[in-house]
């Protein structure tokens, strides 16, 4: 597990930059984690600005699903809060195949999917903090390289 704490909004590009060049190569699933407006979208935006992604990056709230793909990898952005019981399962079986090969998939709200969500991913949790800065906790299944990439450096401010 890591754990950082951003105070402001160039100390968390820096983590979301840094999260990018670990993942840019090879790729990466990853489930996001935090209350409504704790800056899920947010982090995954920087993470795209990294990566070079020319189109507005927005959540993926009421369509389930945005694509990128000007950047050198392909991302795929979920967001599981509004579907029910029936899409979810659904929507699990096609997850399984975003989380294989080079591309990254973020997955928002992915306590919704009951557990079956693939083994090798980051998982992130935003929380907020006292003094209104984020707290990122990233914990790894299968991916701790990328866990041991970001403990190199502080990186948020």
């Amino acid at each position: 597990m890591y754990k950082q704490k951003c105070v402001t909004l160039e100390g968390t590009r820096a983590l979301a930059y840094k999260f990018a060049n670990l993942i840019k190569d090879r790729g990466c699933f990853v489930n996001l984690f935090g209350e409504i407006g704790a800056g899920k979208t947010a982090f995954v935006k920087l993470v795209a600005e990294a990566l070079g992604v020319k189109e507005k990056v927005t959540s993926p709230s009421f369509v389930i699903l945005n694509e990128y793909h000007s950047a050198s990898i392909p991302i795929y952005h979920f967001d599981l809060y509004r579907l029910e019981h029936a899409g979810i399962k659904t929507i699990t079986d096609e997850l399984r195949e975003y989380s294989e090969g080079r591309k990254i998939t973020f997955v928002e709200w992915a306590e919704f999917s009951q557990g079956e969500i693939p083994f090798n991913r980051i998982e992130i949790n935003v929380t907020y903090d006292d003094d209104d800065s984020r707290i990122y906790e990233f914990t790894s299944y299968g991916r701790d390289e990328i866990i041991e990439g970001l403990k190199i450096e502080n990186t948020c401010v």
